[in-house]
């Protein structure tokens, strides 16, 4: 047994230094996408006045945010995958790769922001707060998904043809980058859209064109010529219908600590790139599983086998990095732009931490056994483990937060 330990120490430090390539990507990766996901933290922190006049907007967000970890971390799964196995080609034409996706992206997100809206009015009646209209809600949540989307479709096609031209290990570089700048772009999207409930007749207009294109989007998913691209939708129908359902909860743990968070807008500035960063490093590992799986290094087994766990050591240590990151730029940020009631540091970074060292082991559990059980029943883990892995971490992200921040003394009780 004494023996054993250095051997397994031998092998995970061969295993961290064969994969260094892996890792400094990953870092890069992580690093540039939680400098992004704080750009909607900012955002998020700075429009309180929005959150109070508009009520069940935040029950919103978290929902948005997560439908687009949800739509395109499946379409940064699938091309990985794609890339791992050498099928991934730089071109849109019909049939192609590419295209396909981005067919589902355009088909998925108007379609399931109608869904957000409804589900987001549903909650808020369900748990008696007051909230604005579906209609409105639709408007927002459709043309600001829209909008986002538009963006994030964009960065994803970029991303994958740079790392397919430059040889970049595309699970561990899509997955964050494109989830968190997914919460980049969706948030500010989104507050732009509340615009447009400013006037009552161009509110009216706005909701009767969302209403018409985002059924007609529905319909064209699943009647479309392309079977295969039909197929991914029909896989993915479940995922989005149910798992906003983890989002709204998210959203409604934020709405009942909704006092807290205004008086200590660090914390609220903290949620969108904590949550984003812990479904990404969720997506890394999902992701990389997936990709074993389909081309059998590993089997699909409820133990996980040796390849399965070094990568679990990639992602702890990838983790201790981002949390780390996270806290300091959390309190940097605040300063920065004056947000009141700022912690100081140690506190701030303490509380971030045990959130990030709570939120590991449910992180790798979750991601390793929806990877295996997905692959087990014959769906594509792409269209599944993935996605639901986003939005499992968006609700336990919320909850780690809220609790070790109570905990560590960061937010007032109440």
């Amino acid at each position: 047994m004494a023996m054993a330990v250095p051997r397994r120490a031998r092998l995970l430090w061969a295993h961290w230094r064969a994969e260094r390539r892996t890792l400094g990507q990953g870092l890069v990766a992580l690093t540039l996408s939680t400098v992004a996901g704080f750009v909607a933290g900012l955002t998020l922190a700075h429009i309180t006045g929005t959150l109070e006049r508009l009520p069940g907007l935040i029950v919103l967000i978290p929902a948005a945010v997560g439908m687009k970890g949800t739509i395109f971390g499946a379409i940064g799964a699938r091309l990985g995958t794609a890339n791992a196995a050498g099928l991934l080609e730089p071109h849109l034409r019909r049939g192609g790769i590419l295209r396909r996706n981005v067919s589902v992206a355009v088909l998925t997100t108007f379609g399931s922001s109608l869904w957000l809206a409804v589900l987001a009015r549903i909650a808020s009646a369900a748990f008696g707060e007051p909230s604005i209209s579906v209609l409105e809600l639709a408007t927002i949540s459709v043309v600001g998904g829209a909008i986002g989307s538009l963006l994030i479709l964009f960065i994803t096609l970029a991303i994958s043809l740079q790392s397919h031209r430059r040889g970049w290990d595309l699970d561990s570089v899509a997955t964050p980058m494109v989830t968190a700048l997914g919460d980049m772009t969706t948030l500010p999207s989104l507050f732009l859209a509340t615009f447009l409930l400013r006037d009552e007749t161009v509110s009216a207009v706005a909701a009767a064109i969302c209403l018409l294109v985002a059924a007609g989007a529905i319909v064209r998913a699943y009647a479309t010529p392309d079977r295969v691209v039909r197929r991914i939708v029909v896989e993915m129908t479940g995922t989005i219908v149910a798992t906003p359902v983890l989002d709204i909860l998210a959203g409604s743990f934020l709405r009942a600590r909704e006092p807290q968070l205004l008086a200590v807008p660090a914390v609220l500035s903290l949620v969108p790139p904590f949550v984003s960063q812990a479904g990404a490093l969720g997506g890394i590992f999902a992701s990389r599983i997936t990709s074993k799986l389909q081309i059998g290094v590993i089997t699909p087994r409820g133990m996980p086998e040796a390849p399965a766990v070094l990568d679990a050591s990639l992602v702890v240590g990838l983790s201790a990095f981002t949390y780390t990151l996270i806290g300091i730029l959390a309190w940097a940020l605040a300063g920065l732009t004056g947000l009141a009631g700022t912690p100081p540091l140690g506190r701030l970074l303490a509380g971030t931490l045990l959130a990030g060292g709570l939120l590991t082991p449910v992180t790798l559990v979750a991601s390793y056994y929806l990877a295996v059980l997905t692959y087990r029943f014959g769906l594509d883990p792409d269209n599944q483990s993935v996605p639901i892995i986003t939005s499992v971490m968006d609700l336990a992200g919320v909850a780690a937060v809220l609790f070790a921040m109570s905990v560590s003394g960061v937010l007032p009780h109440g």
